[in-house]
This record gives structure tokens, sequence and C-alpha cells, in this order.
């Protein structure tokens, strides 16, 4: 299981440095225009998905910043966005390199945003959680480029593992 983790851990820096490069080339106008999706714009949809991975990343280790508020604006600037989601796609990958395969079947507690009552629940699937959360917000900012314009993006796993950074996942 745990390969897996390491598997999806890589993919997600993967497609986060695809789509960061997309969003690059729009201009700070179309980056904070307001495309009508849950997080409404490509920047606040970026935002979101640090947002949730700080959160997890401080119940999962205790270490870290802990945003109050799931549409918090962590960064207006978009490279210091991009230099956040950078270091955040590593701290996760150095967090899953970490474990082992006792720790991914054990249990995991944490208190959610919403509600004061405690949840406890076993690691992996809190872990898959975290990075399916991910490609549900990517495809967001995805379906958003792809309104202003820009091509769409092969961001599906198997072009991840077909490539140089994902074929090791497949030996």
């Amino acid at each position: 299981m745990k390969n897996t983790f390491l598997m999806f851990a890589d993919y997600n820096r993967w497609a986060n440095r695809k789509v960061y490069e997309t969003v690059a080339t729009l201009s700070e106008e179309e980056q904070n225009r307001n495309l009508g999706a849950f997080f409404p714009t490509p920047m606040a949809t970026l935002n979101h998905i640090l947002v949730a991975d700080r959160i997890w990343m401080k119940r999962l280790t205790g270490q870290g910043e802990a945003p109050k508020a799931l549409d918090e604006i962590l960064f207006t600037d978009f490279d210091g966005l991009r230099e956040a989601r950078q270091a955040q796609d590593e701290i996760l990958i150095d967090y899953i390199e970490k474990l082992d395969e006792t720790a991914l079947d054990g249990d995991f507690s944490f208190t959610p945003l919403v509600s004061p009552e405690p949840i406890t629940q076993k690691l992996g699937p809190t872990l898959s959680h975290v990075f399916n959360h991910q490609t549900h917000h990517r495809g967001q900012v995805h379906m958003m480029l792809t309104m202003l314009g820009k091509p769409s993006l092969a961001l599906d796993l198997v072009y991840f593992l077909r490539g140089e950074e994902g074929r090791k996942f497949m030996m």
C-alpha cells in the first residue's frame, strides 16, 4: 500500500506542476476571473487545494500552518502560490516516504473544521481522500483553463505512469 501512496504523491506533484505551468500563461485578470466554479476563480481554487493540504498535514503531523477556513486566500500573487504549492508537494512526499504499512493500516483521529466531534478512521483511506480531493479540484481548474481557451491538459494518472517520472511505479 505504501508504494501506491508514493505513486499518488509523485503523480500529485507532476499534475500540479502541469496545471501551474498552464495557469502561469494566463493574465492576472484571467487567473482571478469568476468562472462560476465552487471556488469561483483559478486562483481561489488553487488556494483552496493548498489550504486543504495544509489542514490535512497539520492533522497528520501536528506541524505547519492550518488555515481556519476552506475558502481562505493564502496568496493573491501567483508566484507565491506556486512556490508554496511546490513546497507543500515535497512535504507530502516526505511524509509518505516516512510511513510504514502498519501506520497506513492504523487509526487516525482528527477534529473537522465544521464540527467539534472528533473522527477516527484508518490512515490509508484518509490519505486516499487527500489525493482524491486534489484531483477533484485540479479538474475544476482544468475546466476553467479550457473555458479560457487553453488546450486540454493530459492529467490522467496513466500519462504520468507512462512518462519518465512515473515509470518507476510500473516496474
